[in-house]
Order: C-alpha cells, then structure tokens, then sequence
C-alpha cells in the first residue's frame, strides 16, 4: 500500500482537490482486493453495526461500519494515506481561517478523538441494489472531524450494476449549487472534502461547502468502501 500511495502525483492530486474539492485516485485497489473487500459484506464480527438507510431517511440501501481491529488492507490505506494527506489538511484549515491542526500520524489523531468520546471506528462497506441510492451528506460524527475521506468504487460500472453515480455537490456563498458526477471505475478511489474546502477568490480563500451522495442503481448491485479519518461518538 505504500509503494502503491508514493506512486500517485500527489501535486496534481492536491491542485485537483484545490480546484474541485475531489480527485481520483485510478487503480486504488487491484480487482482481487475490491472483490474480497466487497465479499465481507454480511452479518459477521468484522463489522459493529448494520444500517438501512431508509429507516433513517438517508436514502434506500444499506451499509455495515467496521470494528476494530479493522481488516489488514483498510487499516493500511487508512494510515497510509492520512500521513500523505495530513499536510493538506492542515493547508486547508490555516486557508480557511480553523485554528485546529492536525498531527502527522493517524493514531495520534485518533487518540484525540477518543480522548473526546469518539471511539467508534467509521470505515464502512455499502450495498446497493436495484432502486437504491444515497442521499446527499455529510460524514462527520462528532466535534472532531477530519476534512477529507474517500469511497472506493468495489463493482464494475456498466457489468456489476447500471446507475449509481457518484456525486459531489458544492455551495458557495451567494451562488446556486454545482454539481459534478465523478467517473470511477471498478478499483478507483476519489478522494473528496468531507464537509467544507477552501476557494481562491479574489481577496483570499473562502470556505466552500460539499456535500455527497449515490444517485439511483438502475440494475445490478454495487459495493463501495469508505474510508473516514475521524472516528464517530
């Protein structure tokens, strides 16, 4: 995992997150990888709770959040890309004006979350089916919340499942929404804002507000695994 992250032109991956507020990361996880991920899905002690999205509102489809200790290959992309992203981060934060900063390895940002409570690791794995989607959100969990994640597309558009588009929409202050489709093949992540971003204007940055979603699955299934920084009260 590490010499696949020290691969990425993480200059391009940063200009693209300054001008978007997400970038694809092609070829995140092999085929193999996605399809032993996608196959853990199911009612087993990997995962500590089991959500229907209907019931709650956010949507019709389901999702499991992982336990501790998480799966050897997502703890890895977990820690792995923090420590390449956590420089940005705290760019975007001193952009933006948030004194907050945070450290340059993820288990001492994670003592700080558990330090404040959140102690539930938010990693998840979700399934789609035919007529399901995700409504537009955010993920935050708690006080403490680190401002990027990413989803990693598991099942092969156009084979796996129809539909199912990723999708980013993004406020600025006194501008109607934009919204952007983020193409993605079986095994590409997009790394994304989880709730706000800073944008260059004219007399400096301004902060930017996101939100994400699924729209509807036309056909087929389709597994993706999020991977969230911050851990949830």
């Amino acid at each position: 995992m590490d010499a696949r992250l020290a691969a990425y032109d993480w200059g391009a991956i940063a200009a693209s997150l300054d001008e978007e507020g997400w970038a694809i990361l092609p070829g995140f996880l092999e085929d193999t990888e996605c399809d032993a991920v996608a196959d853990l899905y199911g009612p087993t002690p990997v995962f500590r709770s089991h959500i229907h999205m209907a019931r709650h509102g956010f949507g019709k489809g389901e999702y499991r959040y992982f336990a501790y200790p998480l799966p050897p290959l997502i703890e890895a992309a977990r820690t792995g890309l923090y420590r390449r992203i956590a420089p940005l981060a705290n760019g975007w934060h001193e952009r933006m004006g948030i004194d907050i900063r945070f450290p340059a390895d993820h288990a001492t940002f994670l003592e700080r979350c558990h330090e404040a409570g959140q102690r539930r690791p938010t990693p998840l794995l979700l399934e789609y089916g035919k007529g399901d989607y995700n409504c537009l959100h955010q993920d935050l969990y708690g006080d403490h919340v680190f401002p990027l994640q990413i989803a990693v597309l598991l099942s092969e558009p156009g084979k796996d499942f129809t539909g199912g588009e990723f999708v980013l929409t993004e406020q600025r202050p006194r501008m109607q929404s934009r919204a952007a489709v983020v193409p993605l093949g079986k095994g590409d992540a997009v790394l994304f804002a989880v709730n706000a971003r800073p944008q260059r204007g004219s007399r400096g940055s301004y902060r930017v507000n996101l939100r994400h979603g699924v729209s509807m699955v036309r056909s087929g299934k389709r597994h993706t695994l999020g991977i969230i920084f911050h851990d949830a009260a």
